[in-house]
């Protein structure tokens, strides 16, 4: 059995207004029109509707069935186009994002801000992790869009750097006399080193360049974030490998100085990924789309 569904809102409508005529001028159509689909659907129920009388109509008894369970599925139907247009407008929803700890705090937050005084109805969920962590909750569908250490290489992604960042080394007085001229990056293979750990996609990233360079370095400590390196290297444990730009606070107050190398680290860039062929929630391309124009 085929039935339209404009016809369950032309009986809904004829309900409402107890007349044909009357629903008639509710829909913009004439009152022939809707007797005939009104027939056709008592037609194809195999069923009368409605009792016709000379004041109007009312409901049969299967008709008063079929308008309780009518009713609330055109209801449904309407709440639901409703909440489809707020999530377009940008008024309600949810977007979840996969970030690590300090590109949340040193890059995202200030994005985070804006975007939450703009449209104040959007839900956040931030999941933490490593840029592997993250990859694994994009592609299990934990989160929306992930914003993380590059280079990635992964062709499951859509990948859009976002922010250039310079790695680098810094060291606290203890080490300054061995750091008063450029030093090649063979020096780093015989100073004690602080790096993150070894699932980091940042440290990776310089290990990789590093031995391409021909020098192999072992870490006296291996950290699971960004500020344990700065206070690390601060109170002279050793010389640590860190992101200069989310390290300008201890740089220019001269809590930690720089290593200049003859040869320095090669910039990368921390971007915004999303699965190919996945369509991204309006929330979640407007949030991406300002990152990009940034």
């Amino acid at each position: 059995m085929s039935i339209n569904l404009e016809w369950y809102k032309v009986f809904q409508t004829v309900v409402h207004n107890e007349s044909f005529s009357k629903a008639a001028r509710s829909l913009f159509m004439t009152q022939p029109a809707v007797s005939q689909i009104i027939s056709q659907l008592e037609g194809a129920l195999d069923t009368r509707l409605f009792n016709r009388t000379s004041k109007g109509v009312t409901l049969t008894d299967e008709g008063s069935l079929l308008y309780e369970y009518a009713n609330s599925a055109l209801n449904l139907i309407e709440a639901g186009n409703e909440k489809l247009q707020e999530l377009k407008n940008l008024s309600s929803g949810e977007l979840r994002i996969g970030v690590g700890d300090t590109i949340s705090r040193y890059y995202l937050l200030p994005y985070l801000e804006a975007f939450h005084t703009s449209f104040p109805g959007i839900r956040f969920k931030i999941t933490n992790g490593t840029t592997l962590e993250l990859i694994a909750a994009l592609k299990s569908g934990e989160v929306d869009i992930a914003i993380c250490n590059f280079p990635i290489e992964d062709d499951s992604l859509e990948k859009h750097a976002c922010f250039d960042v310079q790695d680098t080394f810094v060291y606290g007085e203890r080490f300054r006399k061995l750091f008063l001229k450029p030093v090649p990056l063979q020096e780093l293979a015989r100073l004690p080193l602080i790096l993150l750990e070894s699932k980091s996609n940042s440290r990776q990233y310089v290990e990789d360049f590093l031995l391409k360079e021909g020098v192999k370095i072992y870490p006296e400590f291996e950290l699971g974030s960004h500020e344990l390196l700065l206070e690390f290297s601060q109170i002279n444990l050793g010389i640590a490998c860190v992101v200069k730009e989310f390290s300008e606070e201890y740089l220019e107050r001269g809590m930690l100085q720089e290593v200049e190398f003859l040869k320095p680290i090669p910039k990368r860039s921390i971007g915004v990924c999303y699965l190919k062929g996945v369509s991204l929630s309006p929330a979640a391309s407007k949030f991406v789309g300002i990152l990009e124009k940034n």
